[in-house]
Formats: structure tokens, C-alpha cells, sequence
């Protein structure tokens, strides 16, 4: 029996499979089997493939449109070998890649996942920049960044035991496994660039508002069936008199809706929240809540004092004054999430993938942010420097920029109450889409808002007939 099985999953990617294939049979390592799986493609892959049909370690299946985690799955049932491991069709290996992952798990039996950094490269093998990974064996203390769907080893009786993959999901690189594995088993990640990983437009992962919808699902449905404890938690919408064309930035309406209203209907259509607490010194909000939302018991307002609505004021004040009020006696608060009323565009789903979030990684907080992919300077006096190195070549993990947008803030109560801080102990994150990020700061900002909300409308209204 081989020590290794590898599976190359190819569609369409007659351009590039060759090389991924030279790649393994080259390798220093050579104790493995190699599975080609091709999913239907229609351009010259198979051509290319039947080049390799008559290898003695080499076998080829030909099917029709399966999917990626169907097709995991086959190779697993099909796999013979001791760990098992996913090229996709357009990545390549490093010569000494399979011996150095191999290595380490038959180092150590308990040991159930091994990853490495890799190389960007385009269309023409090209390198972009070099990929680092956070090091797992020492500083990773929160799971939240998962490995590479591709190009991981995995012991196949620890995959097995975790029922492989969910096919339930059609679109989706390897997070859900990640959750699984992670909870049971030891993973770790060799700090060298084992393997490239080609950037180019046909990538699973450019289709960003899939794979963000896929993982929010795929972290409901592993709380629901590992039962795991989420903290009973409470929405914050703190308001203050700050003014945008002569009106409460609270008040300002996109389409038919005021920016209040909105807030507090993603906070409402989230399945996870106890209470929806707004907060201000304003008696116009005191009015407004009372009049549209009175006979909803889910929605409290609590008064806060002028004092601690002025700008140079923390949200400390208010926090601690909400949580001692006497309308939330009645609930167990665990956790209180701050929702700012300037992103409109945030919804229900992402204050679920918050709290779920902050329960499967444990962590102590939990921020929304966008990845920033731009580069940032600072001026030091004689011109403008890149900060943090942005310019090199090599993209430490742990020098990525991420931009706090969405206007959510998710907090453990024991952890505030030891640190006093908004985003105390260990800070998970979640992503949010480009629409999520958006704001309101500015009349420039207002206008794209409304523009947005007006294209959006003008989406699902049926053209007149004449």
C-alpha cells in the first residue's frame, strides 16, 4: 500500500494540469498514488490526461460535474494510502514538498494536519509574493485562519472520522473541515513555501460573496450539530446627535427607511439576539422608538444621560449603564455587541456569523472587518515609506491589514468586565462584503448609499408594459 495518496481535481484546466502533474511525479518522495479526477471539462484536459492513463502509479476517473466536495469524497473512498492530500489542477508542488509534510506526520501519531506557506504566481508562473502562514507550533492561539483547501496533508483515519467532507456544500475551500478538524485534532504548519498557488480569475476563491455566504452557513449548521453554547447576547445601537445635511445622522433615510430603522431590522432579523437596546440623550429617538416600535418587546430604549453622549466620552459609561438597567433584569446577558447606525448595509446574517463565531473559536471578541489589500504610507520627513514593509516581496500573515468596517463589535461580558476594554482578550474577525463595508461619514458617502439603494429597487421592479 502507498504511505500517500494525492488527488488532482481538474475542470477546464487543460492549460495548466500538465505541470501539476509533473510536479508530483517529480517529486524526492515517491511512496504515493496519484488520482486524477477530471469533473467534465470540455476543453483539451483530457488529452493531456490520457498522456498519464498507462503510469503504474497513476489512476484517472473520468465523471461528469460532481463538485468539488463530492469529489473529495470519492477520492477519499478511493484513497489507499495513510494520509491523503488535494492538488487542485492549476497549483504546482515544490520538488520536496510531499517529503517534508510526510515527515512530520509520521513524527508524531497524534498529529492529524500539516500545511506550508506558498508562492503567488499568475498565469505565467510568475511569482507575485510569498505567502507565510502565522507559526501554529508556537504563536497561533486562535484558530480563526484556516489552512489552504489545497495542498494540506491529512491522516486519512482522522479525516474519515470526521465523515470527510459535507457535500451539502457546493462552494466552499475547506472551512467547514477546518472547524471539524480543528476541534478534535492537532494541526500544524511547516513555515517553508511547499507549493504555488496560481492567481488568476477563474479562482473558486474570487467569488468572495459565495464563499462568505458558504462559511456563515457552514458555522450555523457545525454550532447546531456539535451543540455547541452561544452566548446569550445583546445589540447596542448607541446614538448621538451627529448632524449630515442639517439632520441626525440616525434619521437620514435611504429610500423610504431612516438609518435607525434599518439598523435595528438587521438587529431584529438576527435569530441570535435577545434584546435590541438603543441608546441616546435625544428625545426625538426616545419618540420615534416608542412610536414605531412600542409593541415589540424585543426593542428597549434606555435614556442616556447628555453627559455621556458627548464625543470626548468613551462608550464605557453608557455600556456599564445599560447592562445595569433594570429593562434587562430578566435576561442572563453573556455578551453585548455595539451596532453603529452609519453602515446601513450590514444584516442579520452577519450579526449571527458574529455570535456563532465568537463561540466556535472562543474567542473574547469579535470585530467586522475587510482584508486591505492596499499599501500604506507613512511620511518620515524626508518622503513616503511603505508601513510595515508592504512593498517586499514576502506577505508575512501577521503584518496583513484588515480594515474595521460594518460598524459591529462583538463582546464576551466576562471579558470586558476583566479588561474593561471594547475588544478585550483574544479579538476574533469576520468578513464582511464590499456593500457591508460601505459608510456613511460624509454627504459624498450619503449619495453612493442612496445610489446603491435606488439600483437595488429599480433591480426587482417590473418593467411597465405598454
Amino acid at each position: 500500500m502507498p504511505k500517500l495518496t494525492i488527488y488532482i481535481t481538474n475542470y477546464n484546466y487543460g492549460r495548466y494540469i500538465r505541470q501539476a502533474i509533473e510536479s508530483v511525479l517529480h517529486q524526492s518522495f515517491q511512496d504515493f498514488e496519484l488520482l486524477i479526477i477530471d469533473d467534465g471539462s470540455t476543453d483539451n484536459s483530457k488529452e493531456i490526461i490520457e498522456d498519464y492513463a498507462d503510469y503504474p502509479q497513476i489512476e484517472v476517473i473520468y465523471q461528469q460535474n460532481k463538485g468539488l466536495n463530492i469529489t473529495n469524497n470519492i477520492a477519499l473512498r478511493l484513497a489507499k494510502g495513510k494520509y491523503i492530500m488535494r492538488l487542485d489542477a492549476d497549483d504546482y508542488l515544490q520538488e520536496k514538498a510531499l517529503e517534508k509534510m510526510v515527515s512530520l506526520l509520521e513524527a508524531d501519531d497524534d498529529l492529524g494536519m500539516v500545511f506550508p506557506d506558498y508562492f503567488l504566481v499568475d498565469q505565467h508562473n510568475d511569482t507575485i509574493a510569498e505567502i507565510k502562514r502565522h507559526d501554529f507550533d508556537g504563536e497561533v492561539g486562535l484558530f480563526d485562519l484556516p489552512a489552504h483547501g489545497a495542498c494540506t496533508m491529512i491522516r486519512q483515519q482522522f479525516l474519515k472520522s470526521v465523515g470527510g467532507y459535507d457535500e451539502s456544500y457546493s462552494c466552499q475551500d475547506g472551512y467547514e473541515l477546518w472547524i471539524k478538524f480543528i476541534a478534535r485534532f492537532k494541526v500544524i504548519n511547516i513555515r517553508e513555501p511547499l507549493f504555488c498557488y496560481r492567481q488568476h480569475g477563474q479562482n473558486l476563491t474570487s467569488n468572495e460573496n459565495r464563499i462568505l455566504d458558504t462559511r456563515r452557513a457552514i458555522k450555523d449548521n457545525f454550532i447546531l450539530k456539535n451543540e455547541i453554547p452561544r452566548a446569550k447576547t445583546i445589540a447596542i445601537i448607541p446614538v448621538r446627535d451627529t448632524r449630515l445635511k442639517d439632520e441626525t445622522v440616525a434619521f437620514l433615510k435611504l429610500g423610504e427607511k431612516r438609518l435607525l430603522d434599518l439598523k435595528i431590522e438587521a438587529a431584529l432579523a438576527s435569530r441570535l439576539l435577545e434584546k435590541v437596546v438603543v441608546t441616546s440623550d435625544d428625545e426625538r429617538i426616545a419618540a420615534h422608538l416608542s412610536t414605531t416600535y412600542g409593541d415589540n418587546d424585543r426593542v428597549i430604549f434606555v435614556e442616556r444621560p447628555s453627559e455621556m453622549a458627548r464625543y470626548n466620552v468613551s462608550l464605557h459609561e453608557t455600556i456599564n449603564l445599560i447592562l445595569n438597567h433594570g429593562k434587562l433584569s430578566k435576561v442572563k446577558v453573556e455578551a453585548f455587541m455595539i451596532l453603529a447606525v452609519e453602515f446601513p448595509f450590514l444584516s442579520g446574517n452577519d450579526v449571527d456569523n458574529a455570535i456563532n463565531t465568537l463561540a466556535i473559536f472562543k474567542a473574547d471578541s469579535v470585530l467586522s472587518v475587510r482584508i486591505e489589500r492596499s499599501t500604506f504610507y507613512q511620511h518620515h520627513g524626508s518622503g513616503m515609506v511603505p508601513i510595515l514593509e508592504q512593498d517586499k516581496f514576502t506577505k508575512l500573515e501577521r503584518e496583513a491589514l484588515y480594515r474595521g468596517v460594518g460598524g459591529l463589535m462583538l463582546c464576551s461580558l466576562s471579558a470586558y468586565k476583566t479588561e474593561q476594554k471594547l475588544l478585550p482578550g483574544k479579538v476574533g474577525h469576520i468578513v464582511v462584503d464590499e456593500l457591508t463595508a460601505q459608510g456613511i461619514f460624509s454627504a459624498f458617502d450619503l449619495e453612493v448609499a442612496r445610489g446603491i439603494v435606488a439600483n437595488r429597487q429599480s433591480q426587482f421592479e417590473s418593467p411597465v408594459q405598454s
